[in-house]
């Protein structure tokens, strides 16, 4: 056989060994997405993947989240996403956040169901709008509606799609440990509605949003979707 024969099919098994494909670690029923985006997953004991951020995030253990305890576990996230400890996540920190550690952030990943429920198969029309209701499409879960939550807000507190991306402050796509904190800061306020300083769980709970029920929501007649631009001028 040929040298070159050789050292081809060698140098195509070193670089796979050097370049291991990306794993996403998804599973099939629904996460709790923390304010500051770090996913949570129903254990086999049935424990509610809120009261586990809650449990870890309440380092006193009084029953109450603070601000600063709201932060102290931004800081803890943030140095679990600065994989390479240079002060800030980069693009590519970003982007194992969107594929590895919490996937269900994608905008276009589908709800999340419980264990033992099937997804409904998608029909051939799945590329027509949402809006469009001249044909059923079956129990989809997508977010892809005009009032839709997408993203993390399926699964959080806050309507965020993105929950690290979105601290990106001044928009350079570098995301630094005091933007992290000055973005738990601001949502800690949107949580606190009654600007008490703490909250307890079972308010948090209640801002759980609900899961749908298979039925699509209709937009007002007079709705404009902005998703296509500007609309065009009425005819005179």
């Amino acid at each position: 056989m040929p040298l070159p024969a050789l050292i081809v099919p060698f140098l195509m098994s070193v670089a796979a060994a050097e370049e291991p494909p990306i794993i996403v670690r998804a599973y099939p029923w629904a996460p709790f997405i923390s304010p500051m985006g770090e996913p949570f997953r129903p254990p086999s004991t049935g424990e509610a993947p809120i009261a586990r951020w809650f449990v870890r995030a309440d380092r006193n253990q009084d029953g109450m989240l603070t601000a600063n305890e709201m932060q102290a576990d931004a800081d803890r996230f943030f140095a679990r996403l600065d994989s390479n400890h240079d002060g800030q996540i980069d693009p590519e920190e970003l982007t194992t956040y969107e594929s590895e550690i919490a996937p269900d952030v994608q905008v276009n990943s589908q709800w999340k169901r419980p264990r033992g429920e099937i997804a409904a198969k998608p029909g051939s029309d799945r590329d027509r709008p949402a809006w469009d209701s001249s044909r059923k499409r079956g129990d989809r879960y997508d977010g892809y509606r005009t009032d839709g939550l997408q993203g993390a807000a399926r699964y959080g507190l806050l309507n965020i799609p993105q929950p690290v991306a979105s601290a990106d402050a001044d928009l350079n796509r570098l995301i630094t440990l005091t933007e992290f904190r000055q973005a738990a800061s601001h949502r800690f306020k949107l949580l606190d509605n009654h600007g008490q300083g703490r909250i307890t769980l079972p308010e948090l709970e209640a801002r759980l949003p609900t899961r749908p029920k298979g039925k699509q929501a209709k937009p007002h007649k007079d709705a404009v979707d902005t998703r296509i631009g500007v609309p065009l001028p009425e005819s005179k």
